[in-house]
């Protein structure tokens, strides 16, 4: 899902794709699944773009990844009985996936150790990855919240520029605002004081970071890995 940062998968998840019982093309604004469908595939991205999300019982949205090119949705329900999906997977770019029954893909983890180990490893590095997002939405506050997502897709959709590093992904400020747990008129505010003071940009809705370095320095930022600070 990135131009700085390319998720790939190991040889032995390259292989459990080559086993997807079928593709499927995919429509923007279209489900993969909803909260609380029962659970019966996985689905690993060809091509395209996936928000996962949760809404509250308010109505409100809290969006939580964007999958793209080689990412595996719908893999929290492997082996659980009657288990259903947690979240809502919404199709925002058209595209295709491979699709893969759950009970297969559970029968192929259980045969192959090696298989398994590194879809555990894999499913380690995703679990690290909404820790630290949930820490930030919790401990950060508002300004955090979204100061901590913009340096997510930095690294997920940074584009090196010579006066910064442009979001390649076009938001809207309520989309933006949706990864921050917080609503559209205190997103729009924050914006506006960062463009103020030359902080960012925003053109054709997209997002140029002009000083980074501020971002990271008003959240204390740990300077975790680019592969743990993403929003994929």
């Amino acid at each position: 899902m990135t131009t700085c940062l390319k998720p790939t998968l190991s040889t032995e998840l390259t292989e459990l794709l080559k086993s997807a019982d079928y593709s499927m093309k995919m429509e923007k604004g279209s489900y993969l699944f909803q909260e609380g469908m029962e659970a019966k595939e996985l689905y690993i991205i060809q091509s395209g773009r996936v928000k996962i999300s949760k809404v509250a019982a308010d109505g409100r949205e809290l969006s939580l990844r964007i999958c793209a090119h080689s990412e595996i949705v719908g893999e929290l329900t492997l082996f659980s009985e009657n288990a259903k999906y947690l979240f809502n997977a919404q199709v925002i770019e058209s595209g295709e996936v491979a699709v893969i029954k759950k009970e297969n893909i559970e029968r192929t983890l259980f045969e192959n150790g090696k298989l398994a180990m590194e879809f555990m490893k894999w499913m380690s590095d995703h679990f690290r990855k909404t820790q630290t997002k949930f820490r930030d939405l919790v401990l950060l506050g508002k300004k955090g919240a979204l100061y901590s997502t913009l340096i997510r897709m930095t690294n997920s959709y940074g584009i090196k520029k010579d006066d910064g590093i442009l979001i390649n992904l076009h938001l809207t400020n309520q989309e933006l605002a949706n990864f921050c747990a917080t609503t559209r008129e205190s997103t729009n505010r924050m914006l506006n004081e960062l463009r103020k003071n030359n902080i960012i940009s925003i053109s054709k809705g997209k997002i140029m970071i002009h000083d980074l370095d501020y971002l990271k320095k008003e959240i204390n930022c740990e300077g975790c890995p680019a592969v743990i600070c993403s929003i994929e």
